[in-house]
């Protein structure tokens, strides 16, 4: 009798590859060469009888087999290493309060979650969107949530943190900041610049406008938004230009084409705040579990 079923550290390799876009960055995800990465593919593939990748210059995307596969080999790769934390006795049951930025990932923040509940399905999570100003500031005292990603600019927060003497956050993403138009957009943004702005708690938004203005950039504020979802809203009606994250801009938003005269723009970083002096177990655990995750 012939074995049915997939391979599981075959499905992991597709799933980061998946999620990367490509080959190479999926590689770096799991840890192997490119070419045990195409290996294991050439294999799955096998296994499947279809193909499960569309390949171009620009990477790789899921065809429609590959897209019905990836939803399955989530929730098993949920579901095994919910198994395994289990028979060790680290299966994570309670409540958790999770604080995150709205620009990390937003488009598959979700997915992301929903992996960690899959995984630990006796654990009670309550999520909280907050701005990063406020996430960053509750490491040094009281806070309504145990766990907190924030958005911060370079590695200056990062240094400024460990001037402070407090604990060091975990660096889980690193992405570029781009200037941002509606995808449609026919004719090249000019001076003065419309701009779609987040209230003035938002340290990025502080940083555009302080970077606009050190530059003697020519702008005025054409919309204000309440949250990123808003802003890519704005900006996909073409209400003016935005700075935004790489994985925030999404569809009908890109980047402002060449020749718009303004300011480079410094990477920005993910941070997981540190576990704060006498936190539970739990809570411990949860942050290990999603370091991996939001990596």
């Amino acid at each position: 009798m012939s074995q049915r079923g997939f391979d599981l550290t075959q499905l992991r390799t597709f799933v980061a590859v998946a999620e990367s876009g490509s080959v190479s960055a999926g590689a770096d995800r799991v840890f192997l060469s490119q070419s045990s990465v195409s290996e294991q593919l050439k294999k799955l593939e096998e296994r499947a009888g279809l193909p499960l990748f569309v390949r171009s210059k620009q990477g790789v995307s899921p065809t429609p087999a590959g897209s019905r596969l990836l939803e399955h080999a989530r929730r098993i790769i949920a579901m095994s290493e919910a198994a395994f934390e289990d028979v060790q006795g680290r299966s994570l049951d309670g409540e958790l309060r999770i604080a995150i930025t709205d620009y990390y990932r937003p488009h598959d923040i979700a997915r992301i979650l929903k992996t960690f509940s899959e995984q630990h399905p006796r654990l009670k999570l309550h999520v909280t969107v907050l701005p990063s100003a406020v996430i960053d500031s509750s490491a040094e005292g009281d806070a309504s949530f145990d766990i907190g990603l924030s958005l911060r600019l370079g590695t200056d927060a990062t240094r400024a943190g460990k001037r402070r003497g407090a604990p060091a956050s975990t660096v889980v993403r690193r992405e570029k900041l781009l200037w941002v138009c509606a995808a449609d957009t026919t004719a090249r943004p000019a001076a003065p610049y419309p701009l779609v702005l987040l209230p003035s708690t938002c340290q990025l938004q502080r940083f555009v406008v302080k970077l606009l203005d050190e530059h003697k950039v020519a702008y005025l504020v054409s919309h204000s938004a309440s949250g990123v979802a808003g802003l890519q809203l704005a900006l996909r009606a073409g209400l003016g230009i935005s700075c935004l994250n790489e994985s925030a801009t999404g569809g009908g938003v890109m980047p402002c084409p060449p020749g718009v005269d303004l300011p480079p723009l410094p990477p920005v970083e993910f941070h997981l705040l540190p576990g704060r002096p006498g936190e539970s177990e739990l809570v411990s655990n949860a942050r290990i579990a999603l370091k991996q995750l939001f990596s």
